[in-house]
Parts: structure tokens; C-alpha cells; sequence
């Protein structure tokens, strides 16, 4: 499956823009998971078959599976991901950053070991750090840009020195990203939906190169101004990732019921600003 083209087709055939992180912490699940073996698998498989209609895309955390080594865990979700819903593409959100040699092991275990459709990127070591993941031309590279988290700014929002023109250092990844680095037409970018300025700003920057935002939901981020920033012409090019909201809707037995309500109220949310 190319990543790109699939997640073409579910922007298209489900309507949808949502991206649900798959973001497990077992103080949070219902107390009749409490204490299995397989408890991260098991409420991550029900959160996902009662979503997957909804959902153009799911973003696995890999911290909160290898925190609680359940990586083997992992590989079971994004296995069943792939088996029981082929159509959906599934983004490993590890963040990985780090010289060639060592990137070439990351690229390794996120697309050969746990066959991800595509991985997060931390792009500030610069191209032969990213390279490894470009060599994989149908999966999807997402690079961070302006992030979400307010910390960000003390990082990405400095001016850019000797570039020719005057920017911001998350402006120049993104001018990277789209004019340098996609030559696959494999690359998206990061940006939060607390900075919908940015996100307008991104898009201007990238034409119509898919964006993943998190921010929505837990934290704070709104809707209609990350739509307005940053759909395409089309009315699509965003994965708007919601993680916590959906997940812990439930408390109980219905835990996957409660998640999916929220996940069909966030999505029609979403397309009422399309």
C-alpha cells in the first residue's frame, strides 16, 4: 500500500480528516482490562474496529508501547490494522532523528519490523539524517514543523540567518520539505492546531502536501480556525489527529462505543468546516 495514495482515497471515499492516536496508558483503561496481558492490544483493537470508518488514518505512540514493553503488542495492532482494515494507513508517531547510520536501523524497524505505512521525523539534523526514510518510496515521511506543544517557539519560530530570505526556521523546513526533499511525493509535515497562523502559513509554503495536526481536543486546539488555515482547494490535505478525547471517552464495559460516538462527533465537527 502507498501511503499517499491511500490516504487519498480515504480523505475521499470515508469523508473524513480525522486521525485517531492510538496513545495507550493503562491507569486509563476500564477496570475490566485492568491487569490482562494483552491489555494495551486489546483496548487499542477495540478502539480501532469501532473507529475505522471514521478515521482517513491511525497514529500508534510508540513511547506508550515501549514504556510497558508491549512493542510485541504493537506489531499485533498495526498487523490487525492491516488485516481486518487494509484501507486504512497507519502512522507510527515516533519522532525519530539521528545521524544516517543510525536512521537506516529506525527506518528499518518502523517499515520492515512493524510495517508502518509511515513515520514521524525530527528533520533538525538535516537531509542524510532524513534519507533513510525517503528511501522508502511508498511510505509516508512526516516531518516536524511547527509543533504544537508551546516549547516550540523557543526552537522554530527563530529567524533564519544566511538563507537568502528572511524566515523562520520552521518556514525553511518547510521550503526544504517541499522544494528539496519530496522528490517521491512521499513527505507531509507536522503542525499544531494551536497555531492556525502557521498552519495558513505552511500551506502557502507546500501547495497541497499533506499536513498532520495535533492539538485538537485535550489540547485546546479549535476546529474551524485549522480548517480554514489548512484545508486544500479540494477541501482535504489534513490528518486532524485526536488522541485522549477519543480514547478515554468511556470508562466502562462500552468503552469502544463512547470512543466511537466522539470520534463520528469530531469528524462531522470537522466537516462542517470543509
Amino acid at each position: 500500500m502507498h501511503f499517499m495514495t491511500a490516504l487519498k482515497a480515504a480523505w475521499l471515499q470515508r469523508n473524513s480528516l480525522l486521525c485517531v492516536g492510538l496513545d495507550p496508558d493503562p491507569a486509563k483503561f476500564p477496570p475490566h482490562l485492568q491487569g490482562q496481558p494483552d491489555a494495551i492490544f486489546e483496548f487499542c483493537r477495540q478502539i480501532v474496529d469501532a473507529t475505522a470508518d471514521l478515521v482517513c488514518c491511525f497514529k500508534p505512540q510508540i513511547a506508550y508501547f515501549a514504556a510497558r514493553r508491549a512493542e510485541d503488542q504493537l506489531e499485533a495492532l498495526i498487523d490487525h490494522i492491516h488485516a481486518r482494515h487494509p484501507a486504512t494507513p497507519v502512522v507510527l508517531d515516533a519522532k525519530r532523528g539521528d545521524i544516517g547510520s543510525t536512521a537506516e536501523q529506525y527506518a528499518v524497524e518502523a517499515f520492515e519490523r512493524f510495517r508502518a505505512d509511515a513515520i514521524t521525523v525530527n528533520p533538525y539534523m538535516g537531509r542524510d539524517s532524513v534519507e533513510p526514510y525517503l528511501a522508502y518510496p511508498d511510505k509516508g515521511v512526516i516531518l516536524l514543523c511547527r509543533t504544537s506543544n508551546p516549547g516550540g517557539s523557543d526552537l522554530q519560530f527563530l529567524e533564519v540567518v544566511g538563507s537568502g530570505v528572511g524566515e523562520k526556521l520552521y518556514e525553511r523546513v518547510a521550503r526544504l520539505v517541499a522544494e528539496d526533499w519530496n522528490a517521491s511525493g512521499n513527505c507531509g509535515l507536522v503542525v499544531g492546531a494551536t497555531f492556525p497562523a502557521e498552519i495558513a502559513r505552511v500551506r502557502q509554503l507546500t501547495g497541497d502536501m499533506p499536513l498532520l495536526v495535533p492539538g485538537i481536543g485535550a489540547q485546546g486546539g479549535d476546529i474551524a480556525a485549522t480548517l480554514q488555515a489548512g484545508r486544500t482547494g479540494a477541501g482535504a490535505g489534513l490528518m486532524i489527529n485526536s488522541s485522549r478525547a477519543i480514547l478515554y471517552a468511556g470508562k466502562g464495559e462500552d468503552f469502544a462505543a463512547d470512543a466511537r460516538r466522539v470520534a463520528l462527533e469530531t469528524r462531522d465537527a470537522i466537516n462542517a468546516h470543509r
